[in-house]
């Protein structure tokens, strides 16, 4: 059985993070910034490395300006 962190839809989801980060103008360090972690971890997010909480996915829905749809569709 594999791992939820490498499913299909864990992989859709970080696809779709790293989009609305790059579309939002910014990189992992000011987004770090404004989610008091390192810049190590965003990319950890986008590596597909780290799992997300739904209570991180809605802060960076946040800071990316986008719906929580925009990230589960």
């Amino acid at each position: 059985m594999t791992k939820a962190i490498f499913s299909k839809d864990h992989r859709h989801i970080v696809e779709r993070l790293k989009k609305a980060r790059i579309e939002a103008g910014l990189d992992q360090i000011a987004v770090a910034k404004r989610l008091k972690k390192t810049q190590s971890h965003v990319s950890k997010i986008e590596a597909g490395q780290r799992n997300i909480d739904v209570v991180e996915l809605k802060q960076l829905a946040r800071i990316y300006n986008k719906s929580m749809d925009y990230f589960l569709e």
